[in-house]
């Protein structure tokens, strides 16, 4: 990635998080969750915000079918529980049932984020807390359903080097789940590194961050994909 390439990401990151804190957020939305690890070097669904019908099923159609539709908005923090999602969209009409569905809800929107449907049977979870001690602290484990259940994860004090994130993968207990599965590809290795150092550098950078949950993070082919973020703005953290 370029310089200047760099210094874009970082002003957009910047931006968002700096809107956030004057509206009092608590909370990013997940589209702006996304805009905010993707920049660092976490890898994310293709998706897109619309707002209206026919957006979504133009954006639905140019991402390609299945897709997943989730209403949007900063303090929307539990999306499936609220009944705002909907998964395995496979064709125009179910973009446009879905997305009245949503909208019906009575809930107030920014959107409605449309993504692709990634599908893996490995899920991973990527997170950041402030440890009052130690500041900043990146966690690597197994995500999706299971993260609370089997709390398998570990913890690394940031900055992280190379070496110190791919360590971290490898202490978890279910590490073989990173080497060839159920005739899929091993895990590239390389992208996780990159996207546990780069958002062990954002809470160094970014003060107002509180916390970040990305779960889950769902390889397909190998490579992981960032399928849902969180980010929690520290000013309001409870």
């Amino acid at each position: 990635m370029t310089t200047g390439n760099v210094l874009k990401k970082e002003k957009e990151m910047s931006k968002i998080l700096f809107n956030a804190v004057q509206n009092g957020q608590q909370a990013l939305s997940e589209y702006e969750s996304k805009r905010i690890v993707a920049g660092a070097n976490v890898p994310i669904t293709r998706e897109a915000m619309v707002h209206s019908r026919q957006e979504a099923v133009d954006q639905a159609v140019k991402i390609g079918f299945p897709v997943v539709l989730k209403g949007s908005s900063p303090t929307l923090t539990h999306k499936t529980e609220m009944g705002m999602v909907r998964v395995n969209l496979k064709n125009e009409q179910d973009v446009a049932r879905a997305y009245d569905e949503l909208m019906d809800k009575g809930i107030h929107l920014d959107g409605i984020l449309i993504q692709e449907m990634v599908k893996g049977n490995r899920e991973f979870v990527i997170g950041l807390t402030r440890d009052p001690q130690f500041g900043p602290c990146v966690m690597f484990g197994i995500g999706g359903i299971f993260t609370e259940a089997l709390k398998d994860v570990s913890f690394r004090v940031a900055p992280l080097a190379d070496d110190d994130a791919r360590e971290m993968i490898h202490e978890i207990r279910a590490v073989k789940l990173l080497d060839a599965f159920r005739g899929e590809n091993a895990v590239d290795e390389d992208v996780l590194v990159k996207a546990l150092v780069g958002i062990g550098e954002l809470g160094m950078t970014h003060d107002e961050i509180a916390e970040i949950d990305i779960n889950p993070l769902i390889v397909t082919e190998g490579k992981p994909v960032a399928v849902d973020a969180l980010v929690i703005l520290e000013t309001h953290r409870a």
